[in-house]
């Protein structure tokens, strides 16, 4: 019995791999748009839209300009990192742990050691979108306060919600230059996001947040 065993492995060894069948692999077709009807959802109408989102977060980030400095590289952030960014952080942690935090991507960068940006995407688990417009609303509501940029911002075009903020006075602090801020907050679906915009040579360019919040928007 060995010796049989032995001799049939031996043989099966010597032998040229039988193919396996082809698996059969359908073309897969990307359904095409539909007018939204008395049955149609908020997930349903945005199928394409939530599917972008639902794959890595960070490459929807806008690419660092030509030229630019690397402060940070294209990070995802969970609930606890990304609270850290937020001044009080024990506040921030438990409002977006209430209301559906899933995850944030974020990435910075400087030009010329003069301006300095830095995007996050913010997403949440909620599909009908009520917490991302949420937390975008609650992020500009504060803006117009005199500790902030003591203004309601302008609204960027091609968007129902994005808005930027020059603030009126830039951030003096002994022994630095003033620093000048800008900032941008919009939300899409799912996903809010934050620009914020500073340079430490003068006022900020609001050209320039506006372009960098357009684009960030169509690449959602």
């Amino acid at each position: 019995m060995v010796t049989g065993a032995a001799t049939g492995y031996t043989v099966q060894y010597h032998r040229e791999p039988t193919p396996l069948p082809v698996l059969s692999q359908p073309e897969i077709r990307t359904p095409k748009p539909v007018r939204a009807g008395s049955d149609t959802t908020a997930r349903s109408v945005s199928v394409n839209r939530w599917v972008k989102t639902d794959g890595d977060l960070r490459q929807l980030l806008l690419p660092r300009p030509k030229g630019a400095k690397k402060e940070q590289e294209a990070q995802l952030e969970d609930l606890f990192s990304f609270a850290t960014w937020f001044e009080d952080e024990d506040h921030m942690f438990e409002d977006l742990a209430e209301h559906d935090f899933r995850r944030a991507a974020t990435v910075s960068w400087s030009q010329g050691g003069k301006v300095y940006v830095d995007i996050s995407l913010v997403q949440f688990r909620e599909i009908t979108e009520i917490n991302a417009e949420r937390f975008g609303e609650g992020q500009q509501a504060y803006m117009s306060d005199d500790d902030w940029a003591g203004n309601e911002g302008e609204p960027v075009p091609g968007s129902s919600n994005a808005r930027t903020y020059v603030f009126d006075e830039p951030l003096r602090e002994a022994g630095y230059e003033p620093l000048y801020q800008g900032r941008a907050v919009a939300w899409r679906g799912d996903v809010v996001m934050i620009i914020e915009y500073a340079n430490n040579s003068g006022p900020v360019d609001e050209k320039d947040l506006k372009s960098l919040a357009k684009r960030q928007l169509e690449r959602l």
